[in-house]
């Protein structure tokens, strides 16, 4: 590779990675084995601040426990199948006469399951809670008949147990199911056009929670609508050539479910959808999309957020700012030392990764910051980030080997820059692949010269920095024009991940996204679906948002020449 394009911190990622391996490590606490540790299972909330949530349907207030029966009253729904909106009607005959009773709509809750260490978040799958919340009060007449008209809610998808209740006891009985729907907008536009698909109907069980995104046939990703209640939003980009595409989505527990109607869960029907690319208007920069801003539910930050803290300290510690990417500089602020002296500033983080490790697959390592004189119990200075691992670090404050105290700093993942002699930015993450073989080229994983067009059949190289190592955010799916075709790992390249693609298709623009991915490959856990393929609705229905975590969806193209 061209030196000229190694920039600062390029370099120090090189040295860092030969330190790793040459260095023996700072340890903090005892090394941890991954794949043998405790799994306590956490069965998330749902964070404040999703967009487009579903309140609970109706009243949204749950039912009074009540017993059903083998034999009840049947109740006709009119129309006994619909989707979100329908209006129906539900009615009774054959009921206690001029009585009061609450009508019920069942309904149920979905989340994510994860087990949080002090040094890593695993991956454990979903949870459905299922319940009844009370529709109305309705009132029987003379001959024990009713009719109460409303609409279908925006609900989960399946079947909704729909009862008449009387002291305790379900009298009466009837349903509805709902049917999916799938629209898209826009509808036109160029190659790049950013695809809002909306599917309503997804159910809350691990047949129906599930939706495969298709463009013209090639597998885009996953949806789920776990926190959002049944109705799914993802955003796709618009692939060439120019001409009319089929978005399409489908039942699905990861891949696409083709043969559904012979299935236990025929009503899980799919959808399909026309979009027209108008044009080619070359290849749009860079970008990065962010999740939705939420207020998580667990406060427990990986990693030590609350472990390896003197018990007796009186210390506190803040961070300003709290979170960036590699090289952010923050400012440390401690009150309630009761030592004086010099005080170490230090990183923490591990080493490590999943795939050659018997037994110990990562352990703690302590990166310096700085020092500080320390001599009326307070501490105020600026550190910078290293350039490392993503995800929730902390900076920590020690006298000798005693943590005095701590604070959480979230590394946000990132496009890496090249920049020239001059430090002046030529070039975002795209680069042509360097196979020169040299040690220069192996440490920066392949990445050679900056560049945005390429010849058909010509390799190049995206490159990010920033990429964590919890089953949350080690990985990254890489689509290709809206096809699935593979991912990057982060973790043991010290979060630096450099994917190696090769141009392909007519000349023109072509379309490259990274998306978040639940990793489920080591450890390995039972029942961890919708694994190892990329989570289009990562902005709003995924479990690291609870954590705290905020993974993007990064967006690339690139100018396929003759």
């Amino acid at each position: 590779m061209n030196t000229k394009f190694l920039t600062r911190a390029q370099s120090t990622t090189v040295l860092r990675m030969c330190v790793a391996l040459i260095m023996p490590l700072a340890m903090i606490t005892p090394a941890h084995a991954a794949d043998t540790a405790p799994v306590t299972p956490t069965i998330l909330t749902a964070p404040s601040g999703i967009p487009d949530v579903a309140p609970l349907p109706f009243t949204g207030v749950t039912s009074a426990a009540f017993t059903t029966p083998e034999n009840a009253v049947n109740l006709n729904v009119d129309p006994s199948q619909g989707v979100v909106g329908q209006a129906m009607t539900i009615s009774g005959k054959g009921l206690p006469a001029n009585v009061t009773m609450p009508l019920t709509w069942s309904t149920a809750d979905g989340t994510w399951v994860t087990d949080i260490q002090p040094n890593s978040v695993n991956y454990l799958g979903t949870k459905y809670t299922k319940y009844s919340v009370d529709m109305a009060t309705v009132t029987t007449d003379a001959s024990g008949a009713f009719s109460y008209k409303t609409t279908a809610p925006s609900d989960f998808g399946g079947v909704h147990d729909i009862y008449a209740v009387q002291n305790g006891v379900a009298i009466a009985h009837g349903g509805f199911q709902y049917r999916r729907t799938l629209t898209i907008s826009p509808s036109s536009g160029p190659i790049g056009t950013p695809i809002t698909i909306t599917y309503t109907g997804m159910g809350a069980s691990l047949y129906t929670a599930g939706a495969a995104v298709h463009w013209d046939n090639s597998y885009a990703g996953e949806m789920q609508a776990l926190w959002t209640r049944g109705t799914g939003k993802v955003v796709i980009r618009a692939a060439g050539p120019v001409g009319t595409h089929f978005v399409e989505v489908k039942d699905a527990i990861t891949f696409a479910y083709l043969n559904v109607l012979q299935s236990p869960v025929p009503f899980a029907n799919g959808g399909k959808a026309f979009f027209k690319v108008t044009k080619d208007i070359g290849a749009p920069k860079p970008s990065i999309t962010w999740p939705s801003v939420v207020e998580p539910t667990v406060s427990q930050r990986t990693t030590l957020s609350k472990a390896g803290l003197d018990p007796n300290t009186t210390a506190v510690a803040t961070l300003t700012p709290a979170s960036g990417p590699i090289n952010t500089k923050t400012t440390i602020n401690v009150s309630g030392l009761t030592t004086t002296g010099t005080h170490q500033i230090v990183w923490a983080t591990v080493v490590g990764n999943r795939v050659n490790c018997t037994g110990t697959c990562w352990s703690y390592n302590s990166i310096p910051l700085g020092s500080a004189e320390v001599t009326s119990g307070v501490i105020k200075s600026e550190v910078t980030i290293p350039d490392h691992l993503g995800g929730w670090h902390v900076i920590q404050v020690k006298k000798g080997d005693v943590i005095e105290a701590q604070s959480s700093f979230y590394v946000k993942e990132s496009i890496m820059p090249f920049l020239d002699k001059a430090g002046k930015v030529i070039g975002m993450g795209l680069a042509k692949s360097d196979l020169s073989g040299s040690p220069e080229a192996f440490a920066l994983g392949g990445a050679g010269v900056p560049s945005t067009k390429f010849k058909a059949g010509e390799e190049f190289t995206i490159s990010i920095k920033g990429v964590g190592w919890t089953q949350l955010d080690n990985t990254l799916a890489v689509t290709y024009d809206n096809s699935y075709i593979g991912y990057g790992c982060g973790f043991n390249s010290n979060g630096y991940m450099v994917v190696r693609l090769r141009a392909s298709g007519a000349p023109g623009t072509h379309i490259i996204d990274l998306h978040p991915l639940l990793y489920t490959q080591q450890p390995s856990f039972a029942n961890t679906p919708y694994g190892m393929v990329p989570v289009l609705s990562s902005d709003r229905d995924f479990a690291g948002l609870a954590l705290g975590y905020q993974i993007p969806v990064f967006h690339f193209a690139i100018t396929v020449v003759k």
